[in-house]
């Protein structure tokens, strides 16, 4: 798995897109810095802007003081679940300057601390968060397992991880979505 690790961080710092295992279902992602990457992003699932995308991040490299700002990213829960975080929360725990293109227009950021290995490693080595999205074309429904990703898609992924057999996660359907309000209430968005 290193070796895999260690050329998907690459291609990562050279501002590639990937397509790669999550703890969800597959997804497309790059260097969540890298605005030109994020452009790439938005271009190959033919996606509106409009339609913001979420990161993965590990605890390790979030604010010290993101247990006590955000406690509920660090909560077990039942699946993967990303949560909608207004910019005033989000920009005190993410402790690096991200891409001003991955945002909703509301300031508001997706963001998921996977229990998966191959993505904890990956955001552990590149040492920042990865952008995520489902593997699919804008419109298209999300592919559940690695082959049901459409070819045109997988073609203008500039690498692509292998579908190795301890890369896969087992989810065959996308995360969990909570809408964090800045009053700190929840709203399921899916469940």
């Amino acid at each position: 798995m290193n070796d895999v690790v260690q050329q998907t961080v690459e291609a990562l710092r050279g501002g590639k897109t990937i397509l790669y295992p999550t703890d969800t279902i597959w997804g497309v992602g790059c260097d969540a810095r890298n605005h030109a990457a994020v452009e790439k992003l938005y271009a190959l699932k033919e996606r509106d802007h409009s339609k913001s995308m979420l990161i993965l991040c590990v605890p390790e490299i979030l604010a010290h003081n993101a247990l006590h700002v955000a406690p509920y990213l660090f909560s077990p829960t039942e699946r993967p679940t990303t949560y909608i975080i207004p910019h005033e929360v989000w920009s005190q725990v993410i402790p690096m300057c991200l891409a001003d293109n991955l945002s909703a227009s509301d300031g508001s950021l997706g963001v998921r601390l996977p229990q998966h290995d191959f993505c904890r490693q990956l955001i552990m080595c590149l040492g920042a968060p990865v952008v995520s999205t489902s593997a699919n074309l804008s419109g298209h429904p999300s592919p559940k397992c690695y082959d049901e990703i459409e070819p045109a898609l997988k073609s203008r992924v500039e690498y692509c991880v292998p579908a190795l057999p301890q890369f896969l996660s087992g989810e065959s359907a996308g995360s969990r979505i909570v809408r964090v309000g800045e009053d700190g209430k929840f709203t399921v968005l899916r469940g």
